[in-house]
């Protein structure tokens, strides 16, 4: 009997106000279903989100989902579209942003001291920044080297100095996981992203602003990564 294809190594990117630590936490039924298939490795984003002042957590408008009074400790971004208060909001449309070459450099050194990975997972704020990612890997950038990407729960960034990763197709494969009703990440902004991507694989769920793992999403997952196990 043949062995079985070796385990995919996957490279995966929080969320706004999350950090390796909450996300790891919160996609245990992802790593479960996905145990034979992938290995699922974490990164921090070294920005740090401040406390609002005198006022309780951000509501989930800020870009991930985390409720009132739910904030992580040692909450991070992976981008501030409000550069004075280092903040973040998906709505935004702004002229310039804070922190994402630091963020960029981030994922180079955890590709280095962590890899090599065949894939990037990406969740909201981690997401839209996985498909920059993809843009620079695209451009030729040799800081990022992998095959494939999955975007949950993504968008396009706002920001006037990110338009250029969204000028050309991006030719990396992609699956795109979206809720419909997603009340923080609406569905039609991850649809909007998607177009921005060569063939994505699109994969709807019916709930709001997580990473779904129950039973119609399952064989989509492990479909998608199939494409890429090494026989």
């Amino acid at each position: 009997m043949a062995p079985p294809p070796p385990v995919l190594r996957l490279l995966c990117v929080h969320g706004y106000r999350q950090n390796e630590r909450a996300f790891r936490e919160r996609t245990g039924a992802l790593r479960k279903a996905l145990r034979k298939r992938a290995e699922l490795l974490y990164v921090s984003s070294p920005l740090r989100v401040p406390p609002p002042r005198g006022a309780p957590a951000q509501p989930p408008a800020a870009g991930d989902g985390t409720r009132a009074g739910e904030a992580e400790e040692d909450a991070c971004g992976w981008w501030f579209s409000n550069p004075d208060e280092d903040s973040f909001n998906a709505l935004d449309h702004v002229e310039t942003s804070k922190g994402l070459e630091e963020s960029l450099e981030t994922i180079s050194k955890a590709m280095v001291e962590l890899g090599p990975f065949d894939g990037i997972l990406g969740f909201s704020q981690g997401a839209a920044f996985v498909s920059m990612i993809c843009a620079l890997k695209q451009q030729g950038d040799p800081r990022f080297q992998f095959d494939f990407a999955i975007l949950v729960a993504g968008f396009r960034s706002r920001c006037k100095l990110h338009s250029h990763f969204y000028q050309e197709p991006i030719a990396v494969p992609s699956l795109h996981v979206f809720g419909n009703t997603d009340q923080v990440i609406p569905g039609e902004m991850s649809q909007e992203l998607s177009t921005s991507f060569v063939d994505p694989v699109v994969l709807t769920h019916p709930g709001g602003h997580f990473v779904p793992v129950s039973a119609p999403q399952k064989p989509v997952y492990l479909e998608f990564l199939e494409r890429f196990q090494k026989k």
